[in-house]
């Protein structure tokens, strides 16, 4: 929002699982209320995407709620990809749904434009974190 680069790692494609995150605070109470004590329940939204998918996703919300002089895309950067950075990440979560009943309320695209919206409705809150030591700091890289 504030027009600064996007970094990306590698070409974007790493591949992740997405989901909004009052969904996975309902998941948690799922597990805490009616989860078998001892018993491991992985939480996933079934939703794997493509990290530059998903910037992509965000800019086009951004640039139908925030509009500016050039797209979000334009400022996408891609940068050298973390050492040992996993390609994939991939969730099993069909014994949570199987055994708890659990599963995803929103779609993708609606969680990510909750997620978007509450960060333009909210800057009051977070902005002063950004202002903390080593927020925004690239981590993992070799020094």
């Amino acid at each position: 929002m504030d027009g600064n680069p996007l970094p990306v790692y590698g070409t974007g494609n790493n591949v992740r699982d997405w989901l909004y995150v009052d969904d996975h605070v309902d998941a948690l109470l799922a597990v805490l209320e009616r989860g078998k004590l001892g018993r491991r329940y992985n939480i996933g939204g079934d939703n794997e995407v493509k990290n530059i998918d998903m910037v992509l996703k965000i800019c086009a919300i951004l640039d139908e709620k925030i509009p500016a002089e050039r797209s979000y895309k334009n400022l996408i950067s891609f940068v050298q990809d973390r050492p040992g950075h996993d390609y994939r990440y991939s969730i099993d979560s069909s014994r949570i749904k199987d055994e708890l009943g659990w599963k995803p309320s929103v779609c993708l695209e609606e969680g990510l434009r909750k997620t978007v919206q509450w960060y333009i409705d909210n800057q009051a809150w977070w902005r002063p974190l950004q202002q903390r030591k080593g927020v925004g700091e690239r981590l993992g890289k070799r020094i």
